[in-house]
């Protein structure tokens, strides 16, 4: 598993959130941190083909993507707990296999460093968008439509819970701006 460190049996197990997962985890924690990761960024990077867009009118959702550092929230599952929460996590971000299920270090709000599971983005995967202008990154917000909602609700989501939370990540607020301009444009 990428990120190597495997965790003794029986220990409670912390996942790493950048995304939906801080505001929707779906799953049982008996804690939840700030916590910080370096080594990689929250990047719009990933085209949503089923849960927020189509493969002919892709969406665009988020990855960890490598370089700098990313601020999200680290949940601490119990080891009874783990096995079932694995597997969920497994059953919503693994649908396409665009992620690499990894244990990440990360430092909590609190100073601990911690092993957290978490999901960076594969490179090498048809849904991996590379870097795109503001101007398709938009695009494909607004086009993002499936079983899980729209893209530009899954950002705007995302910039709630970071807001929340006290993340400021200024690219992602620029986006939703600009997004929500360019709906209420009426077509010429």
């Amino acid at each position: 598993m990428a990120g190597g460190t495997l965790l003794p049996a029986g220990s409670d197990v912390w996942v790493f959130a950048y995304g939906s997962l801080m505001w929707k985890p779906d799953f049982a924690f008996a804690e939840v941190r700030l916590a910080r990761l370096h080594g990689h960024h929250r990047a719009l990077c990933i085209y949503s083909i089923r849960g927020r867009g189509t493969d002919d009118k892709p969406g665009l959702v988020l990855g960890l993507d490598r370089g700098g550092s990313c601020v999200g929230r680290a949940y601490r599952v119990t080891a009874a707990d783990w096995e079932a929460v694995r597997a969920a996590l497994h059953e919503r971000e693994m649908v396409t296999q665009v992620y690499t299920p990894a244990f990440l270090s990360v430092v909590l709000d609190d100073g601990r460093r911690v092993t957290a599971y978490g999901f960076v983005a594969k490179r090498d995967h048809v849904q991996y968008t590379g870097r795109l202008v503001e101007a398709r990154m938009v695009e494909l917000i607004l086009q993002g439509t499936g079983p899980r909602g729209t893209s530009l609700d899954y950002l705007a989501q995302t910039v709630v819970q970071l807001d929340a939370l006290g993340i400021r990540t200024g690219p992602l607020h620029r986006l939703l701006r600009r997004a929500n301009a360019t709906a209420t444009v009426p077509p010429a």
